[in-house]
């Protein structure tokens, strides 16, 4: 390649490797193929060599003969079968020599005009060995030219349409050789498939086609020619002369500098697409994963609302068991606060002994069922909550398992190996969290939880209170909590049935006994309601946080994969925008 002699040039060649190394951190970080990140290492190893003129075609089109008669000596080997069973690379060289490296055997010739050009002759397209086919595919995206051979007996085979339509993925210039044109016996043959030919490129490259009709092997025998007036007409009629015209005059350095820089912007959009296609079935993935959490969430939020309108329903039952003792209190005292039953109110232990069996009665054991009910009631909700995300996981992940195209197929075999980082994360993960769900599900010890709880909530009350657990239930702390109350009213009573008995002591004894009564209930509402809304509120957040806490690990992996995809889209768009400039920046300074 020609020293890049302007400021501009340089610019561009600079601005096209920064482009490579930044589409080869996206395709690193995506987990590209790695023969597409091969694909770009070699295209910035190109960047500052010659200019790569890459010879295609099917075996047995005269893809050797073609070469050979380009160098005016065969250096190549020729025949019916597939000769070239591995990259020939030609290089210019003050003596004809061969060395291998690798799959490639380099060639250096004595011929001027390739001190600026590298020719690749590559094996069939459609050769029987598929590891010649492989390393045919893989330097065709390196070409800054391609030299597509089709034989004058066959061309545009099947093989040949369908590695051009790779070619044109690549967006890579070609230039068509029609090779064996002596095999017609006239003109209207030649003309027919050129046409032929044409529009068939029209239709697979979507460009008018450059086609050179030639004779590979009348014009090697035309530069072995002893007089030169009789070299220069034979070259002419052979078609050799116009084709090298336009590789050697055409193609010119300026030209040649033009494709040199275009060529990788055409690898770049093609393995842009790529890493698009990626991304976005990463992003289809991220979706779903993001309907499973935004799923639970839905349902979490559900849950907590429905779990307190619940709550407030449950706890209105213990209401109405205060609410009946304070009724019952009341006709307590109207009836028993009468100057009849002045014998009654003057012992204190036989006004306790009616009040105890009229008035508390069972509203112990009714309290004690309703809280019961009420903690079998969050440790039931808190089990069937596992349960529901243990079932929308598990059918998360057997989905996966059975979709044909999951990265989950046949994970079991050695397809495990395949999976990508992203891949094998999300999966492990989801699977993860599946396995802690289905965990807790199974292990619920309904009868422990219930337990812990009922006691949680005895020693809160009991707390709240100031006074000593000495019974368990909740109904026998409500006694505890109103006998304080019920020494008090009788007390009272007592003394105002000593100090007199008349017409308006009583009356006021007893209106100052229901009210002592009823504000000793409120009290006693109000603290139990307090005490059993906190622990219930405890409770809820406590089930929503291990819920929250065991998918967590999911979630975040949600989150930095969405972000990490929102970045290498936005790195992408910018590269192909990039790209778009500098096609025209090429066209514009150099075209």
């Amino acid at each position: 390649m020609r020293k890049f002699v302007s400021e501009g040039e340089q610019q561009l060649v600079q601005e096209e490797r920064a482009l490579l190394l930044a589409l080869r951190d996206v395709q690193t970080r995506l987990e590209a193929p790695k023969s597409d990140i091969a694909l770009l290492d070699r295209a910035l190893l190109q960047i500052d060599e010659l200019f790569l003129l890459v010879i295609v075609g099917e075996f047995n089109s005269g893809k050797s003969a073609f070469i050979n008669a380009l160098l005016g000596e065969r250096l190549l080997p020729e025949g019916v079968t597939p000769t070239t069973a591995e990259i020939h690379i030609l290089k210019y060289g003050p003596e004809v020599r061969m060395s291998h490296q690798g799959d490639i055997l380099v060639v250096n010739v004595p011929v001027e005009w390739m001190q600026d050009v590298n020719v690749v002759d590559t094996p069939g397209t459609n050769a029987v060995v598929q590891r010649h086919q492989e390393i045919t595919e893989d330097f065709v995206p390196r070409a800054d030219l391609v030299l597509f051979v089709t034989s004058a007996d066959r061309p545009f085979t099947e093989s040949e349409r369908a590695f051009l339509a790779r070619i044109r993925e690549w967006g890579k210039k070609v230039v068509f050789v029609l090779n064996k044109v002596d095999l017609f016996s006239d003109d209207q043959e030649l003309a027919q498939v050129l046409q032929f030919m044409d529009e068939n490129a029209r239709q697979l490259l979507g460009i008018e086609p450059r086609i050179f009709p030639i004779s590979a092997r009348a014009g090697l025998r035309a530069k072995q020619a002893a007089a030169p007036d009789q070299r220069a007409e034979l070259l002419a009629a052979s078609g050799m002369g116009a084709l090298e015209d336009y590789v050697i005059s055409t193609l010119d350095a300026k030209e040649r500098m033009r494709l040199k820089l275009a060529s990788p912007l055409g690898m770049t959009t093609q393995l842009s697409a790529r890493a698009r296609n990626i991304l976005e079935r990463q992003e289809t993935l991220l979706q779903e994963d993001i309907a499973i959490v935004q799923g639970i969430e839905v349902d979490l939020a559900a849950h907590e609302k429905q779990m307190r309108e619940d709550f407030r329903y449950r706890l209105s039952h213990i209401d109405n068991v205060l609410y009946a003792l304070a009724e019952r209190g009341n006709r307590f005292f109207d009836e028993t606060i009468r100057l009849t039953r002045v014998f009654d109110l003057v012992r204190p232990e036989r006004i306790q002994a009616l009040f105890q069996q009229t008035v508390v009665a069972d509203a112990a054991a009714q309290v004690d069922v309703y809280t019961q009910e009420l903690i079998d009631w969050m440790v039931s909700e808190d089990l069937q909550q596992w349960q529901a995300i243990t079932h929308a996981l598990n059918q998360r992940i057997a989905r996966r398992r059975n979709d044909p195209a999951s990265d989950w197929a046949g994970s079991d075999g050695p397809d495990e190996l395949l999976l990508t980082k992203f891949d094998y994360n999300r999966r492990e993960l989801l699977e993860s969290v599946g396995r802690a769900a289905q965990g807790i599900s199974t292990s619920y010890d309904s009868k422990a939880e219930a337990a812990a709880l009922a006691e949680s909530l005895q020693r809160s009350v009991a707390q709240a209170a100031i006074v000593e657990i000495s019974a368990v239930g909740l109904g026998a702390l409500l006694v505890k909590l109103l006998a304080a109350s019920l020494a008090d009213i009788t007390g009272v009573l007592a003394a105002g049935a000593l100090a007199a008995l008349g017409l308006y002591i009583i009356p006021f004894k007893r209106n100052q006994a229901k009210r002592q009564l009823e504000s000793r209930i409120n009290e006693l509402r109000a603290q139990l309601s307090t005490t059993l809304t906190t622990q219930f509120e405890r409770e809820l957040d406590r089930s929503l946080t291990r819920v929250r806490g065991a998918i967590r690990p999911y979630t975040r992996f949600v989150e930095t994969q969405q972000a990490e995809l929102a970045e290498l889209t936005t790195n992408l768009r910018a590269i192909d925008a990039k790209a778009h400039e500098l096609e025209r920046r090429i066209d514009a300074e150099i075209g």
